[in-house]
């Protein structure tokens, strides 16, 4: 019998995911450290996360995956620090 070992699709991609969102608030903290506002970088990059996923799955696509994102800020899901 052959079991299949192959990391499921959406684990295929995690280190490369940490690695990015280490890169991604690397750019975030230097950009803060220059003066740049912590919501205005925010806001840069949603806008540039964004045109990426349009361009790469189109605006359908993007739309469909972005309904989820209340949900998720609601349950936590990028909290990082205890909440009161």
């Amino acid at each position: 019998m052959h079991t299949d070992t192959s990391p499921a699709p959406f684990e295929a991609d995690l280190d490369d995911k940490r690695a990015a969102l280490g890169y991604v608030s690397e750019a975030f903290a230097e950009g803060c450290l220059d003066g740049l506002d912590g919501d205005c970088m925010a806001q840069a990059a949603l806008f540039a996360a964004f045109q990426e996923l349009v361009t790469t799955y189109g605006e359908e696509a993007t739309a469909r995956y972005a309904e989820g994102f209340p949900d998720r800020i609601r349950a936590g899901g990028f909290t990082t620090s205890p909440q009161h």
